[in-house]
């Protein structure tokens, strides 16, 4: 005797469950997300000056950079260097920590007027930004 199967029965063996394949791409977005490394990059191109003594700093809070035309930048906003060490001093927590990133062509003055004033707003952790050199 032939079985006949039933309308459902051939409807369900013609599908392909895709649950496993789902699982797999939430667990492969998951992993991607907590593996990915935020760099905070201070908004425009700056050549930094080599050192030879350059240290790895930890993570900054909030970037600064100055650029040859003497420009200053905030976290990727053009701001106005009387108002530096207000809007330096709002970014930044109790413990946080600020990186100027100045040009090699910028001036030195500009760079501690610049400094001065974010200290002056009452931000104790200031680094310059160097790249090691490779010697």
């Amino acid at each position: 005797m032939r079985r006949r199967r039933s309308g459902s029965d051939a409807g369900d063996a013609g599908e392909v469950n895709l649950t496993p394949m789902l699982d797999v791409v939430f667990i492969m977005l998951i992993f991607f997300i907590v593996t990915t490394s935020f760099i905070k990059e201070s908004g425009i191109e700056i050549q930094r000056p080599e050192s030879s003594a350059a240290s790895p700093q930890p993570e900054a809070q909030v970037m600064v950079a100055i650029t040859p035309e003497g420009a200053v930048w905030v976290d990727g906003q053009p701001i106005d260097l009387h108002r530096v060490g207000d809007e330096v001093a709002g970014l930044v927590s109790n413990d946080g920590s600020v990186v100027i990133q100045a040009d090699r062509d910028s001036t030195t003055g500009l760079l501690i007027e610049v400094m001065d004033r974010i200290r002056e707003a009452g931000v104790a952790q200031v680094a310059v930004a160097a790249s090691r050199s490779r010697s």
